[in-house]
């Protein structure tokens, strides 16, 4: 429809509305001291409305006083929290942003503590009244129906309850499939103004933002659902998966990222439980692009968020996968994503309905990512216990899987000691020695709990390698984490006697955690303990441990690994003694030692197909091996 049709189609409309085509001042005069006004959501903010009603408030200083405003996320314009109005308005939000917290947390505004699910309820219950509601829409179409555009949510609540409907039509708003419609004859006054619909532009992507993407990514699995949240870190995170297949979308919130996922046909929701082949969010906050996408787009649904938000809801998805973020979670694996210690700075939001009900789903996985510090650096987001004031967004249930720049701590099934050494291992390696004290002292970790400080006990993720066997057996390589310690517990008593007594050679058949401490608190720059994991579901098994430690005087290092023996001659010894080798040889190490019984021939066999120049000594019943590499 070109402009001319528009004008036209708009001056019938007026026509055969006249009631609602009125001056702003009539529009306004019909707020009344005390009144409950409602403001539309994010980028869906009707902001000429609001500019509209405070030109009003300057020319009619007394028109009303103690005018309540409800939001949900404050995105563009607040002249509501200014102290020029106090006396008119008192804000509260449902969620706090970044233009209304210093409001909140001075008192001058208000904080509504809800899962977002639920404010529907509140509206419609009358728990919370709604005199007023101030919404945006499209023009209306040949059936009279205007489309709530980028922001359904809490709205349509809002539209269906208040007595007073006042909205802003703007032919920049997109018209979206779904519930956010609403008549012409239920609106009661229209004011016509064009205007761009408000961007959300997050901040820039980061080097630490993409590592932590490029750790979720490996989490997300072809033909999950997936809904995550706003920032940096979810742009960095949906950017790593355009290798992914069939992801579906059912989140309260649609960004640029997901559009730019739906175009290249990685999101196209064709294995979704419910809603199938249709992206379902609640509000949209993007670029104009975006806008332009998501216009008429019958792949595009957006529902109120009762629905959207419903665990219940949520938990019908199968393999449904929730990435949220947060400010600080405690060794425990409580975290806050609202307030930093007494300071209120977001709220609940969605994040407790989407974790929740991800946990509840079939397959399902809730995921927390976040950096690993604050404040440049100078503040740990995981620390011993949250922070005096702190608001528990998150359960110890909640959470599965926590994610930083440093690495992936699955949480899930875990007891406090292993949750606290978890977390410890993917943070900031400035603040691990600190936390590793601190736990001590808390009893979250055995007393006797060792560390190596600084660069040479920092797990070397870089080393990670997928690697396929001769059998063709799918395994990944990596170094062992001081975190392990359980693993390879159930690792070691998984072999029988004899596959210990030919790695130890030794009667010993205990493995304690005095001396497992050995093999997962290590320096990296004199031993390496190399891991062969396989994944059951979301838990990960050792089949084998590769290991060396360097012998200084002649630059050499002595080896040896095991296998569990349900996995032995299916090429893992072989996968771990090459590493191993490519390892030493990075280091400058001129070969190998090693005591192998005579009996463990496989071996004996191994060592000699490597390729190795080899000197033997045999010695009862025992092979000294000298390996120098070629």
């Amino acid at each position: 429809m070109d402009g001319d049709e528009k004008t036209r189609k708009m001056e019938e409309i007026k026509n055969r509305y006249r009631e609602k085509f009125v001056s702003e001042e009539r529009v306004f005069s019909q707020i009344h001291r005390g009144s409950r006004i409602f403001i539309g959501t994010g980028c869906g903010e009707p902001q000429y409305l609001i500019r509209a009603l405070t030109r009003y408030l300057e020319s009619h200083p007394t028109a009303f006083y103690d005018a309540e405003v409800f939001q949900v996320w404050t995105l563009g314009i607040a002249p509501y929290i200014d102290e020029t109005f106090k006396r008119n308005f008192r804000h509260n939000s449902f969620f706090i942003s970044k233009n209304t917290r210093e409001a909140v947390n001075r008192g001058g505004a208000d904080y509504t503590p809800i899962f977002l699910s639920k404010v529907p309820d509140l509206f419609l219950r009358g728990l919370v009244p709604i005199d007023v509601a101030l919404i945006q829409t499209t023009p209306p179409d040949d059936h009279g129906y205007m489309s709530l555009g980028v922001s359904v949510d809490i709205v349509k609540a809002a539209t269906e309850k208040a007595p007073l409907v006042i909205a802003q039509v703007n032919a920049s708003m997109p018209r979206v499939h779904g519930d956010g419609f609403i008549h012409i004859e239920d609106v009661d006054f229209i004011i016509s103004h064009d205007e761009p619909i408000l961007e959300y532009l997050s901040e820039a992507d980061s080097e630490t933002a993409q590592e932590i993407g490029k750790y979720v990514s490996r989490l997300i699995r072809d033909g999950e659902t997936i809904q995550v949240g706003y920032g940096s870190i979810p742009n960095a995170i949906l950017s790593n998966l355009n290798d992914k297949k069939h992801l579906g979308v059912h989140s309260e919130l649609l960004t640029a990222g997901i559009v730019d996922l739906m175009k290249k046909r990685v999101i196209d929701n064709s294995r979704k439980t419910i809603n199938r082949g249709k992206t379902v969010a609640a509000f949209c906050m993007g670029r104009k692009e975006t806008y332009e996408y998501i216009h008429d787009n019958p792949a595009i649904e957006f529902r109120t968020i009762d629905y959207t938000n419903n665990p219940l809801v949520i938990a019908q998805h199968q393999n449904m996968t929730a990435i949220n973020s947060g400010l600080e979670i405690d060794l425990t694996g409580q975290a806050t994503a609202e307030s930093i210690g007494s300071l209120f700075y977001s709220g609940i939001g969605g994040q407790a309905d989407f974790m929740r009900g991800a946990v509840l789903s079939r397959n399902g996985k809730a995921i927390l990512a976040m950096e690993s510090t604050a404040e440049n650096g100078t503040v740990s987001r995981i620390v011993p216990f949250l922070k005096e004031g702190a608001g528990v967004t998150l359960h110890r249930g909640d959470v599965y899987y926590v994610v930083t720049e440093y690495g992936i701590a699955y949480l899930q099934g875990k007891n406090i000691r292993e949750r606290a050494m978890e977390l410890i291992s993917i943070a900031h390696p400035n603040f691990r020695p600190w936390l590793i004290e601190e736990a001590k002292k808390l009893c979250l970790v055995f007393k006797d709990q060792a560390f190596i400080p600084g660069k040479s006990g920092e797990y070397p993720g870089h080393l990670e390698t997928p690697r396929t066997t001769k059998t063709g057996l799918e395994i990944l390589i990596r170094p062992v984490k001081i975190s392990d310690e359980p693993l390879l517990k159930e690792f070691f008593y998984s072999l029988s006697d004899n596959s210990l007594y030919r790695r130890f050679i030794s009667v010993r058949k205990d493995m304690p955690h005095e001396r497992l401490q050995d093999f997962v608190i290590i320096d990296y720059t004199k031993q390496m303990v190399i891991l062969a994991v396989v994944q059951e579901g979301e838990k990960e098994k050792i089949v084998g441990v590769g290991q060396y430690g360097i012998i200084e005087a002649i630059h050499t290092a002595e080896v040896g690994f095991a296998v569990r023996d349900d996995y032995q001659n299916r090429g893992i010894g072989t996968e771990l003694l090459a590493y191993l080798t490519y390892l030493a040889k990075r280091q400058g190490l001129l070969g190998f030692f090693a005591e192998v019984l005579a009996e463990n021939r496989p071996m004996l066999h191994l060592f000699e197909k490597m390729g190795f120049d080899i000197e033997k000594r045999r010695e009862e019943g025992v092979y000294e091996l000298r390996m120098t590499f070629k």
